[in-house]
């Protein structure tokens, strides 16, 4: 299969095989390189999962987070359920016939409609599958679906029944997890390579911002009702810092994917820059209305006083560990680092 090998892997290789190659340097001089830090989450498919098949065959037989499954031809007919699948698979170019909604969210979001509006017609019509904790399966199988894409963490126990109606693949789900579970369901749509190289081009984008933003240290914070989160290193947002190699306030240098905040912890949430979002807001003003905004503990933080806390979208950020959320984050954490401001 292609791309089950990350390019950053492919690089150290050959700088080992070239440092063994030169036979001028006495051995004793040479010291170890360091250990390389390993990324939060996985970056290619685990081993013993996807299909043998390569690119663009079918039919293919692909092994997944919930089993083997054979996909007999390219699928014309996708319905996705989980976070982030949307995303992706128009990411690859497929348009999918049914997607699932999430929690106080629209069936299709809104930077979705925005980064393809090539597609906007088709996803004007896109069917509602119920949601993504309790899809209908009646409103699937009215579909015809040829492929049913969900995640492990939410739909192991309808896997089954999903089974049932068309040939259904599970990846792992969680943000953290984003990039092993887009090659994964690219895999199953025989376009696993196109998606390898959407994430070498993201690594080497990712790892550009890095080397020209500085030493500013970056903190993600989600408000919802009157919950306050901020997210550790594994998790989506926390991916693409590690990708772009930004500092995080030691705060949330925890292997997790999110802590809560209580009122008075607040002072957690402080960095150089902040990037936070507030559920159902999308101005400034109606994320000022949040109990947490408007607390004076967070009035408090030197990055609010000082302007350097910025509202982000919700959705690609927080909600949905897609691939163009991904590109989202990525230039929204440009826009603010090299702005100079």
């Amino acid at each position: 299969m292609i791309g089950r090998v990350p390019a950053v892997a492919a690089a150290a290789l050959a700088a080992l095989v070239a440092l063994g190659g030169c036979a001028s340097t006495p051995a004793q001089q040479v010291a170890d390189p360091p250990a390389a830090e390993a990324p939060p989450g996985p970056t290619a498919i685990p081993a013993g999962m996807g299909a043998p098949e390569a690119d663009g065959v079918f039919p293919r037989t692909i092994t997944h987070f919930g089993g083997t499954t054979t996909i007999p031809a390219l699928p014309q007919r996708v319905v996705v359920i989980a976070t982030g699948q949307t995303d992706a698979i128009l990411t690859l170019g497929v348009v999918p016939v049914g997607v699932a909604y999430g929690d106080d969210a629209d069936l299709v979001p809104r930077y979705v409609r925005d980064a393809f509006p090539q597609y906007a017609a088709q996803l004007a019509t896109v069917a509602s599958v119920g949601s993504r904790q309790s899809p209908n399966l009646e409103s699937i199988a009215a579909l015809h679906p040829d492929l049913v894409l969900a995640n492990a963490a939410a739909s192991q126990d309808t896997y089954p029944a999903l089974s049932e109606i068309a040939p259904t693949v599970l990846v792992e789900g969680t943000g953290v997890n984003w990039k092993q579970d887009f090659l994964l369901l690219a895999d199953s749509l025989g376009a696993e390579g196109t998606a390898q190289a959407f994430l070498d081009d993201f690594a080497t984008d990712a790892a550009a911002l890095g080397a020209a933003a500085g030493e500013e240290t970056v903190s993600f914070v989600r408000v919802t009702g009157d919950r306050t989160r901020i997210f550790g290193v594994a998790s989506f947002a926390g991916f693409i810092a590690w990708d772009a190699g930004l500092p995080r306030p030691e705060s949330q240098r925890f292997d997790a994917t999110s802590r809560d905040l209580s009122p008075e912890e607040l002072q957690l949430a402080d960095a150089d820059r902040i990037f936070y979002s507030v559920q159902g807001a999308t101005t400034e003003a109606q994320a000022a209305e949040s109990a947490t905004l408007a607390n004076p503990l967070w009035q408090a933080l030197p990055a609010v006083r000082e302007g350097r806390a910025v509202l982000v979208e919700d959705d690609p950020w927080y909600l949905n560990a897609g691939p163009t959320a991904a590109r989202l984050v990525l230039a929204g954490l440009e826009a603010t680092l090299m702005s100079g401001s």
